[in-house]
């Protein structure tokens, strides 16, 4: 997904263009509901809604070249062009497919974007703006380090008992209690506070 450098601000925004250019119209405003909407099972995140705009292309793409797709068709086969658990036999069949269609897929797959870039075009063309709600992050990270802070003390106060029944060798102990998020595309072990603080994986990205 290779943005433009022009796409900086105003009419230059690489989305703006495609929406333009895939005749599109509309879809702006609702990327930009769904992203300033309150925290909610409606509201998406960036990354999400930049699958969302792909996904159309993909659907206008194939519109334009006369395919009339099936029901979660244009999901399934934006998966089978960006994935990289994809197989590689999987995605050439899909390309063939789709150019046997008279898609060019090249030029489809350049016009992917980020989620950088909608960010871009969503608060610099269209001037939106979305304040986290920091009170309700606050407050889940409130509860998972005082959930982790329990079971500290209970796992201590257990070792200490068993110490003085005999049944554990005598000794200093230190509990530590380490509570991570493994991120199943790339594997990568994240403390959990930290990866409410970053977003998410740098994989994503």
């Amino acid at each position: 997904m290779d943005d433009d450098l022009d796409e900086t601000r105003g009419r230059n925004s690489k989305v703006n263009r495609l929406i333009e250019t895939y005749g599109l119209q509309g879809l702006g405003g609702e990327l930009e509901r769904l992203w300033t909407a309150d925290e909610s099972e409606e509201r998406q995140s960036l990354r999400e809604l930049a699958t969302v705009f792909n996904r159309r292309l993909v659907e206008s793409a194939m519109e334009d070249a006369g395919v009339q797709s099936l029901d979660g068709e244009v999901e399934n086969i934006y998966r089978l062009l960006t994935d990289e658990r994809v197989t590689s036999a999987d995605r050439t069949r899909t390309r063939r497919r789709l150019e046997r269609d008279g898609v060019d897929v090249d030029a489809l797959r350049a016009d992917f974007v980020s989620y950088q870039a909608i960010r871009t075009y969503l608060t610099d063309y269209r001037d939106a703006s979305y304040t986290k709600n920091a009170e309700s992050t606050k407050s889940i990270k409130e509860t998972i380090q005082q959930l982790r802070s329990r079971i500290t003390e209970i796992t201590e106060s257990k070792l200490s008992r068993l110490a003085k029944r005999g049944e554990l060798l005598p000794g200093d102990f230190r509990v530590i209690v380490d509570v991570r998020a493994v991120c199943e595309n790339c594997g990568t072990q994240t403390d959990v506070i930290t990866l409410i603080d970053d977003g998410g994986c740098d994989c994503r990205e």
